[in-house]
């Protein structure tokens, strides 16, 4: 690991301007995937900007009977509130089939969207990657690739977004709030990430001075009648093969009024989101 320096932010501005005026910096969540990228030397950041004291680790009912999770509250936190498990249950089933409980406590749910693929060969400086090197190949596409995307790839790249989270969340229309020195922004979840085309070491909208403050979920009524089913290798702390988020509504007229399905580590179409399918229909 190289050396860095170490700071701790006293509030989101102060975090804001340091990382605006330090162009090598990141931030530093939960540290669940970064710190291990930087054991990895996959990464190396010149400083990193604690953040793991600002407030923004609440959960609060919005007015319009949404939702708002503050991007540092911890996986575990938001798969055992009251709420989420009533009126979200994919959410809460989709967090506790990720990684163990350990990692979960640790976890945040900004840094969950933002991990990075675990394509074996971004993991080897030996092997030739286009998201880790831009410009140097994708050796995943005649090696091993069992665990890569199926759809949406490109010559450039056949890695995938490894979160289950994110699946959860583009089935039931989240919304992530990002926030920079120049103003907030809202990015729907299934645009946040970004397909690999020719730069696939480019993986969502977010700025490199912007900085994941929540995600907010609308108040779905269809949410509340869902699931999220993951299939992979064992049964425990192992990356999906395939996943599914579903949610199905059926009207008092016994037609279905509302159904979504997210399918995970298969990539859609380029205007959805790195990583997924998003299927909805209404009035069937």
């Amino acid at each position: 690991m190289k050396t860095f320096t170490y700071l701790r932010a006293a509030d989101v501005d102060a975090a804001l301007q340091r990382i605006t005026v330090e162009p090598g910096a990141r931030f530093l969540g939960g540290g669940t995937n970064l710190v291990d990228l930087m054991r990895e030397g996959i990464e190396a950041p010149e400083t990193l900007i604690d953040i793991t004291r600002l407030p923004l680790d609440g959960i609060e009912e919005l007015p319009d009977g949404g939702l708002r999770i503050g991007a540092l509250v911890p996986n575990s936190d938001l798969a055992a509130h009251p709420t989420v498990r009533g009126r979200y249950p994919l959410l809460s089933q989709a967090i506790l089939l990720g990684a163990t409980g350990q990692i979960r406590n640790m976890a945040t749910v900004g840094g969950n969207l933002l991990q990075r693929t675990r394509c074996l060969y971004f993991y080897d400086e030996a092997s030739a990657c286009n998201k880790r090197e831009p410009g140097s190949g994708c050796a995943a596409r005649e090696g091993f690739n069992r665990g890569n995307a199926v759809l949406g790839t490109s010559d450039d790249c056949v890695a995938t977004h490894p979160s289950d989270t994110a699946v959860a969340l583009a089935a039931i229309d989240a919304v992530v709030e990002v926030r920079s020195s120049r103003g907030t922004r809202r990015i729907p979840l299934t645009e946040f990430h970004l397909l690999p085309g020719t730069t696939p070491h480019l993986e969502s909208q977010l700025e490199r001075d912007e900085l994941i403050t929540a995600v907010e979920l609308p108040p779905l009524a269809v949410a509340a009648h869902s699931h999220y089913r993951k299939v992979r290798d064992r049964a425990s702390y192992a990356f999906a093969l395939v996943s599914v988020a579903a949610a199905l509504e059926v009207g008092s007229d016994g037609r279905i009024a509302d159904v979504r399905l997210a399918l995970g580590y298969r990539r859609g179409e380029p205007k959805r989101g790195h990583g997924m399918i998003l299927v909805t229909a209404r009035g069937c």
